[in-house]
């Protein structure tokens, strides 16, 4: 797969980046709507669809990725905010430049771009920008179950706009996906296609096709727990999805100050997240894990493949798609022997991504590649595995949602938190429309079960 790193030449990406500081707060919008957004008939499709992308991989892989990844134990907070996290001490505040970050700098801009690609017939930028929100909507639901979206963007004509419910926006994310595939299958790109200016995949419709695919397994796959028709679903996209680490959908960072990876830029500025303490660090010391090395060092340094100025941000993968094939194959079928083959080709895809050795990724498969003899059991070894592969994903805090596994214990108390608070933004200047009586344990997302 082609690597498109981004430059801060367009001015659009210059104040988006200087107001995405990871640890600066700020409000981008008061009630998901900018009434001085620039009419889409004066917005250039290809300005704006690299402003969407790198502001979504920026806040996946920023405040988002920092909150689950200390939320799941892949990582562990010791000093200053980090450390309240870590003993999940949350407030609403916490939550504001994430929140505002996904609702303007990401698909509030998306919306324009699907709105400008709709009015001139540019299909392949239609199907792409259909995709980037169903994949934001989905990131979005999962922090935060019921959220504002029919009645969000609308500028003045819309302040205040109720909140959705969460299950009916899974299926809104079904529904986008299913657009943008249609639009992104036709041959013609409709006058303008996408080219270097698309960050991800260069303006190729047959990789962002998979994508789309990629998006409904994960969709049907967060939805299967005592479900097989929902597991059967998701099995079927994921095998239309990726084939190999090539198709993996991410993007690479720059490798100036201000245009570096969310998380080198977090760990320039601030030393107050561990990597090489914790469940995870211990986790893979004690099972000699060929990868332990690779992801971090004994000196607390993130290492070069998720740590470095230049790193991606990896939204979904292949590997990923393996393990929801064999979950997927576990729960619909029961079939262990079938999900055997996704599982070994999951922990193989995401070694040979990250660099390991042939002769260690055969060695570590002798010694954990088989699953057991119970459905149960073989589903909880998966998305152990899962959870290992999904290395400062978000992805990982559902898969533990799902799933149970790993088997983590609270750093404090008796619960791990499930979901985020709504932000002091909402709270304030739409607080006739947000949930009342939400806690970090409840409710539960829809799918929580």
């Amino acid at each position: 797969m082609k690597s498109f790193k981004f430059y801060i030449y367009l001015p659009i990406l210059v104040l988006l980046l200087f107001g995405a500081v990871s640890c600066k707060k700020s409000f981008f919008t008061d009630v998901n709507n900018n009434p001085n957004a620039p009419a889409p008939s004066s917005i250039v499709p290809a300005n704006l669809l690299p402003t969407v992308e790198v502001s979504l991989a920026y806040t996946q892989g920023g405040d988002y990725s920092r909150y689950t990844s200390i939320l799941t134990q892949q990582t562990t907070g010791f000093s200053r905010q980090a450390s309240a996290y870590n003993s999940y001490v949350f407030t609403s505040q916490d939550f504001d430049q994430m929140w505002g970050n996904f609702y303007t700098s990401v698909m509030e801009n998306d919306k324009t771009l699907m709105q400008i690609a709709d009015s001139k017939g540019y299909n392949w930028y239609s199907g792409i920008s259909r995709l980037l929100m169903a994949y934001s909507l989905q990131l979005v639901v999962d922090a935060w179950g019921p959220v504002p979206y029919s009645q969000a963007f609308k500028g003045v004509k819309q302040f205040q706009a109720p909140y959705d419910n969460d299950k009916a926006l899974y299926d809104t994310v079904i529904t986008l996906v299913n657009t943008g595939l249609e639009q992104l299958s036709k041959t013609d790109p409709g006058g303008h296609a996408p080219g270097s200016e698309d960050f991800i995949y260069g303006g190729d419709a047959e990789k962002w096709i998979k994508f789309g695919h990629a998006i409904k397994a994960r969709i049907y796959m967060h939805q299967s727990k005592a479900d097989a028709a929902m597991a059967a679903l998701a099995l079927d996209e994921a095998g239309k999805s990726y084939t190999s680490n090539a198709d993996n959908t991410q993007l690479v960072f720059g490798t100036s100050a201000t245009s570096g990876n969310p998380w080198w830029q977090f760990n320039d500025q601030r030393t107050d997240i561990s990597f090489s303490t914790g469940y995870f660090a211990d986790q893979l010391v004690a099972m000699k894990d060929p990868r332990q090395p690779i992801l971090f060092d004994k000196d607390n340094d993130l290492l070069l493949y998720y740590g470095n100025i230049n790193s991606p941000v990896e939204l979904i993968t292949y590997d990923e798609m393996q393990f929801v094939k064999a979950e997927a194959t576990l729960r619909s079928s029961g079939s262990i022997s079938t999900a055997q083959a996704f599982y070994q080709e999951g922990i193989r895809a995401n070694m040979q991504k990250l660099g390991v050795s042939s002769a260690d990724i055969t060695t570590y498969l002798a010694a954990h590649g088989t699953l057991p003899g119970s459905v149960e059991a073989a589903i909880q070894q998966n998305a152990y595995q899962e959870y290992i592969a999904l290395y400062l994903n978000p992805e990982a805090w559902n898969v533990w949602r799902r799933t149970n596994a790993p088997a983590l214990s609270p750093t404090v108390g008796a619960n791990i938190p499930r979901r985020l608070l709504y932000p002091q933004s909402e709270v304030s200047y739409n607080g006739a429309n947000v949930p009342k009586q939400v806690t970090l344990y409840n409710p539960k997302v829809f799918w929580d079960k």
